[in-house]
């Protein structure tokens, strides 16, 4: 697999799990619910038609209100692996953010709307973008990610609340 084809990938988890947000009161930020150790798998779609699996933990710490988010994430599938880290936040239902991906030192931008315990997000580094749509109920989070161009064309991920 391509470099680009792997940060797609990781990049494309690491959205989906900085930014899932479990149901929580309306006055609450979008983070609220979600602090705490995450885990759960998905599956990748590349270019070429092959699908495979992949295995995450996530690590949240939510403050102001539920308004801002720091995140670590660590995946694995057959292949490879990844550890990234995130630092989002969240403005009158608009959700920005930086990311980094410590084993390949490389990082971007996130940015996108919350409501209804439903995210949209835009993903962008300087070699690719990625849509990301977050759907949350209670402890599970769903996320379908779409990028075009390179080898990774989407990923569909379900991470649930540990312990």
């Amino acid at each position: 697999m391509s470099a680009l084809a792997s940060r797609r990938i990781w990049l494309s988890v690491l959205t989906a799990a900085a930014l899932g947000a479990a149901t929580v009161p309306a006055s609450a930020g979008p983070f609220s619910g979600l602090e705490g150790a995450w885990s759960g798998s998905g599956q990748i779609s590349l270019e070429n038609g092959a699908k495979e699996r992949i295995r995450c933990r996530a690590n949240y710490s939510v403050g102001n209100g539920g308004n801002t988010l720091q995140q670590s994430l660590r995946c694995a599938s057959d292949s490879y692996n990844f550890e990234l880290r995130s630092d989002v936040e969240s403005h009158d239902g608009r959700i920005s953010g930086n990311w980094v991906e410590s084993t390949r030192n490389v990082g971007g931008t996130l940015s996108g709307s919350a409501r209804h315990g439903r995210i949209e997000v835009s993903v962008e580094s300087p070699s690719f973008n990625a849509a990301l749509t977050l759907s949350s109920h209670g402890n599970r989070q769903s996320v379908t990610i779409r990028s075009s161009g390179g080898q990774l064309t989407g990923a569909s991920i379900t991470l649930e609340r540990r312990g």
